[in-house]
């Protein structure tokens, strides 16, 4: 009896170091089960989250290529253009050029033309023609005949004026009150003529299309 009571302390010192150390490993076995699953749901968490980044990053690439190419497309197109102009601004500058020195065409006979043209065009049988005064001896007495047979045998007053002020070549013809006034001098005409001139040189040497688009033109 007294044996018994002795160890008692000792036993359930015993058995309470045990409950402790299978509460501890307990304690420790469910720490690790929860650690694991949370490591677990993280690096799920964290796949998922590079997925989406890279995702991202590549709709990214994609858009900023697709808006790189866009703005080389679009240079390329301006740079293009500006190309075109020039060559067909080279056109008309030649084609001015010629026009001054009076070259590969009969000067005389233009000038007799450009004033036949202008008379036609306008109303009334009286017309004063103004030309610079060289041009006034390049033809001579004949302009005023030259028109009266344009006329078809009508009857037409015309009256020819020295203008030094015409520089370039070419008339210009208006009635006596100054109502009508047609400009039949060589830059004027060139201008005028140049939009459909440049189309036909632009679409015969082969810088733009024959049929472009709508709203689309050299």
């Amino acid at each position: 009896m007294t044996s018994s009571n002795a160890q008692s302390p000792e036993l359930l010192r015993e058995e309470i170091l045990a409950q402790g150390r299978r509460e501890r490993e307990e304690i420790l076995r469910q720490a690790a089960q929860q650690a694991a699953a949370l490591l677990s749901k993280v690096k799920i968490e964290a796949d998922q989250w590079r997925q989406h980044e890279l995702e991202h990053a590549r709709a990214e690439a994609a858009r900023r290529s697709e808006l790189t190419r866009a703005a080389v497309n679009v240079e390329a197109h301006l740079l293009r253009l500006a190309r075109v102009e020039s060559l067909l601004q080279a056109v008309r500058d030649e084609a001015w050029r010629r026009l001054v020195e009076r070259q590969d065409f009969d000067y005389r006979q233009c000038l007799r033309t450009l004033a036949r043209e202008a008379v036609e065009r306008m109303e009334g049988t009286a017309f004063v023609v103004r030309l610079n005064p060289s041009d006034r001896a390049a033809l001579g007495q004949n302009l005023i005949e030259d028109l009266a047979q344009s006329a078809g045998g009508g009857s037409l007053e015309v009256t020819v004026e020295e203008d030094p002020a015409l520089g370039g070549g070419g008339v210009m013809v208006l009635d006596p009150a100054g109502r009508q006034l047609w400009d039949n001098r060589l830059e004027a005409r060139l201008d005028r003529l140049w939009p459909e001139l440049r189309r036909q040189v632009a679409v015969q040497a082969g810088l733009v299309p024959s049929n472009p688009p709508k709203g689309v033109g050299a």
